[in-house]
């Protein structure tokens, strides 16, 4: 028997935030939909979604990507879950996070919000902070550059380099978490390369 899991790209509307650090997590449902060949379209709960499969016959995937901004992702997340009738904890969230080096990818299940306010909107949206997630590295500003600068701004050219990887571990990440869970897709993406 399949069931439906919501995987959400945090990150901020519009093509001034398109290539931002903020909007990895976009980047990677896009991916997704990509290797199924599909197109986001506007849905009422107030994202932009896919409806596609893991693969044939295989559990069912609702790409989204909330047109909200970052800090107020929780709402469209909350509204899709009710819509699809998603638990928490079939409720992925991919995200940007500065504690993680860049191109490393990390997953956990619940935790607080690291300060990362799109997980903590999406926490008290779905009242639980108990929602897999798929932290995206990253990095921490260089200097005493501001974190909310650095997050806004778009990739360097060495990260740019590196980013289809890193896009594409993160969505190899989500596909191993719903197909084998948690700790099989931790062993694979926590390991040292």
């Amino acid at each position: 028997m399949t069931s439906t899991w919501l995987v959400v790209g945090l990150g901020n509307p519009g093509p001034r935030y398109e290539a931002t650090r903020h909007n990895i997590g976009q980047m990677v449902v896009d991916e997704l939909a990509s290797r199924r060949g599909e197109t986001f379209r506007e849905h009422k709960g107030g994202a932009r979604v896919v409806e596609t499969w893991l693969r044939p016959g295989a559990d069912k995937l609702v790409l989204a990507k909330p047109n909200t901004f970052m800090n107020v992702s929780g709402t469209p997340v909350a509204a899709l879950a009710r819509f699809y009738s998603v638990p928490p904890e079939q409720v992925i969230v991919v995200h940007d996070e500065l504690d993680i080096p860049f191109d490393t990818v990390k997953l956990k299940i619940g935790g607080g919000h690291g300060g990362h306010n799109g997980v903590r909107d999406v926490a008290r949206a779905i009242a639980t902070p108990d929602f897999p997630r798929v932290r995206v590295g990253i990095g921490r500003p260089p200097g005493r550059q501001d974190a909310a600068d650095w997050v806004l701004a778009p990739f360097g050219k060495d990260e740019r380099a590196n980013l289809p990887i890193l896009v594409d571990d993160a969505a190899d990440a989500v596909e191993l978490l719903v197909s084998d869970g948690l700790l099989a897709a931790q062993q694979k993406h926590h390991a040292p390369r």
